[in-house]
């Protein structure tokens, strides 16, 4: 190859450019200067050489570099024996048997923030000597240090919620956490199976709440209110008929000085918390977790997490994914800044903390990945844009993940900047995420996004997509702590021996059927929602909803069928911030409920969402064949979510049974 051609090559990212441009530099040393005489050389000749002298050396300094994969990436799990214990990553630390205690020092450690206010920081060691003075005036008010004490936290994201989680571990105490879309018969069915007697309110309603069940005799146990704001008179007084005692935290923390006592640490099988899952039928299961449980998951998880790192703490405190994220956190004496308890209010939030850490579930991504697309209005933008991404995943594909591209500063800075600017890095889990959007986001804002499995069995994280692995589709490897294996489904032609089958984590039985390549896992669906249409071929709702998330006018879908029906059918919530341009760009006018209801619209999105299913790789038997418009959002509070943004598929299936019916009585098969 000539040299103007290989520098030409060089400057387009041609194949091997990287690899000639260093042999180049491996070469000169045995270049024959002696047959080389820079007198014979031209002004103009020395002062090229020079330029291209400075301008390789400065390429060498500055060339992004891939990130190094931890393991071969073709070989990402070991198989073991059943009865061996799961074998320990090298590059990991060894585990803690209970969780070590919170770094010392004055560096910050949980930051809040009020309205238009930059973040206040309280440091590790007034957090540990508030947990500890917390936990003493606990015990001074009737609690029990051991692991059979269950204390109650009932309140949103907030420092003192942590505080209080922390101060029951200094004293071996169990935490049941609770949250309001449990309900009240779930509430009350939680209270009594651990028979709590105090619970951690964060405002006077929660705590009324609680009071009305007490007073109707529901929840015998409970004696003790304790909150974090200001109590009523009328509060105390109410408390006081029906036999419960009001404190506020304030009073806990006064009686936590008068009688400090020396922490009582736990042992590892200690039991930590009882976390009761949502779930999507039936009464809330109540997860038993031990402290080394916590401990053994924190560490398996936390090596990707560094001192200098900060969190934005907004998923709920309720359920273990946040909580393990937090305790990582601690571990390294990194920040977890809280977010301001609304959710309207969070990009706000996340502008001003500027984490560097940003845990999400999918549809938080997806709804970014559809204020992008929906941002580019104009085609000379939606063409550089789709360039630009195509850019950056070229260099994602040979490991590069970087922020400060030309494509970066020219194109993605201001969606980066919307995130803070500081993102190093965002965990996803709780449901499965589009390859598409994973891929598209992993360009855009230009830094790692890990995928990740888990169970609240299992205390949170099962597998973890492996750093240097940006390929899609698939939720990684087992962590060091834990150990998968893949049970045959002989009724869906699911056989481990090919690789596919229902995932069993260390006995666990879980509801979902993957395959296993390369050592990573891939989650189709859970196998409780797989049925099979009358032809008797097996469907997996989620991973179609999945593909269908990815047209622009779709905010949120639902796809039903049965084994009576030999065809499926969607209920779909449209984009409202999309919806009208999108369908007045197609003719029609109208209301955005009058626009839903129109039968031409129904049938345009439905064609939209075809298209999309044909281009994500749905078979013909895949696609929803009629589609319900609902201009209502499926969301936690009008119960159609569970409170990790999962759909309900069991109340899904009975708010649009009359829907579901009308529909396949009128859809011609």
């Amino acid at each position: 190859m000539h040299f103007q051609e290989w520098f030409r090559s060089v400057q387009a990212g041609g194949p091997g450019a990287k690899a000639e441009w260093e042999d180049v530099w491996r070469l000169l040393p045995s270049f024959p200067l002696s047959s080389f005489s820079l007198s014979s050389l031209s002004p103009c000749s020395l002062v090229g050489l020079g330029a291209l002298a400075s301008l390789t050396a400065y390429w060498l300094a500055t060339r992004p570099r891939p990130t190094r994969p931890p393991c071969d990436l073709q070989a990402q799990s070991v198989a073991v024996e059943a009865s061996d214990p799961p074998p320990l990553h090298p590059h990991l630390p060894l585990v803690h048997l209970t969780m070590p205690p919170l770094p010392l020092g004055g560096g910050p450690c949980l930051g809040f923030r009020k309205p238009g206010q930059p973040y206040e920081w309280i440091a590790y060691s007034e957090v540990g000597k508030s947990a500890q003075v917390m936990g003493s005036g606990l015990l001074a008010s009737g609690c029990q240090p051991n692991p059979q004490q269950f204390v109650g936290i009932f309140a949103q994201n907030r420092p003192e919620w942590t505080i209080s989680e922390l101060a029951c571990y200094t004293y071996s105490m169990a935490v049941v956490p609770l949250y309001e879309t449990l309900g009240v018969e779930a509430m009350v069915h939680i209270l009594n199976l651990a028979e709590i007697s105090l619970v951690i309110c964060d405002r006077e309603e929660k705590a009324a709440a609680l009071l009305e069940n007490k007073e109707q005799g529901a929840t015998p146990s409970l004696s003790c209110l304790v909150l974090f704001s200001d109590a009523s008179a009328a509060l105390v007084e109410r408390g006081q008929r029906c036999g419960v005692e009001i404190l506020q935290l304030t009073q806990i923390m006064e009686l936590g000085r008068q009688n400090l006592q020396d922490p009582i640490p736990p042992k590892p099988e200690d039991l930590a918390v009882v976390c009761f899952t949502s779930g999507t039928t039936g009464k809330p299961k109540g997860a038993m977790i031990t402290h080394g449980n916590i401990a053994s998951n924190t560490s398996s998880g936390s090596f990707v997490i560094g001192q200098e790192d900060v969190s934005i703490s907004y998923l709920p405190l309720a359920h273990m994914f946040e909580r393990m994220i937090q305790l990582s956190m601690f571990c390294h004496g990194a920040r977890v800044g809280f977010y301001q308890g609304d959710i309207s209010l969070l990009m706000d939030d996340i502008k001003t903390l500027k984490p560097t850490l940003f845990p999400v579930v999918p549809r938080l991504l997806n709804r970014i990945y559809d204020k992008i697309l929906g941002s580019m209005t104009s085609p000379l933008w939606r063409a550089l844009l789709r360039y630009a991404v195509r850019r950056k995943q070229a260099e994602l594909s040979s490991g590069v993940v970087r922020n400060n591209s030309f494509w970066d500063r020219l194109v993605f800075n201001r969606i980066q900047a919307g995130l803070g600017g500081n993102l190093r890095f965002i965990l996803t889990a709780s449901a499965p995420i589009s390859p598409t959007v994973l891929s598209f986001l992993r360009a855009v804002l230009g830094c790692l996004i890990f995928e990740g499995y888990g169970q609240t069995e299992c205390t949170a994280g099962c597998t973890f997509s492996m750093p240097g692995d940006w390929s899609a589709g698939h939720v990684g490897a087992p962590l060091p702590c834990a150990m998968v294996k893949l049970v045959d489904i002989p009724e869906m032609n699911y056989f481990a021996k090919n690789g596919e089958g229902e995932v069993r984590e260390r006995g666990e039985r879980t509801s979902d059927s993957d395959d296993h390549p390369n050592g990573t896992l891939r989650i189709v669906d859970r196998k409780k929602h797989i049925f099979k249409l009358s032809q008797g071929e097996y469907i997996a709702p989620e991973k179609i909803e999945n593909v269908y998330m990815r047209c622009v006018v779709v905010l949120q879908v639902f796809v039903h069928g049965d084994s009576l029906q030999s065809h499926l059918i969607g209920i779909a919530v449209p984009d409202p911030e999309v919806f009208t341009d999108w369908t007045k760009e197609r003719g029609f006018v109208g209301s955005y409920e009058e626009l839903c209801q129109n039968p031409d619209v129904q049938k345009a999105v439905l064609e939209d969402m075809t298209a999309v299913g044909k281009a994500g790789g749905l078979k013909s038997f895949e696609q929803v064949k009629a589609l319900y418009l609902h201009p209502e959002m499926f969301s936690v509070a009008n119960g159609l979510l569970t409170p990790t943004l999962k759909s309900r598929r069991v109340d899904l299936r009975r708010v649009f049974q009359e829907q579901i019916t009308r529909i396949y009585g009128t859809t011609p098969v």
